[in-house]
């Protein structure tokens, strides 16, 4: 099934990313993605709806 909602906890050099399919099961797990790969990340995943929070650090 394909990722619908994608949630990503942002810090300062490495992030976590979570996606579910429409039943809510994991379909994305990534627990540390490096900040420089991020955007590649995402640019390959299919439209969805993305959810961010941030630490403190993440301005950095």
């Amino acid at each position: 099934m394909a990722i619908v909602t994608v949630g990503i906890d942002l810090a300062k050099n490495v992030f976590a990313v979570h996606g579910v399919d429409e039943c809510g099961k994991p379909a994305l797990v990534r627990p540390e993605v490096p900040r420089a790969k991020l955007v590649e990340l995402i640019a390959n995943l299919p439209p969805c709806l993305i959810g961010m929070e941030a630490c403190s650090g993440a301005h950095h």
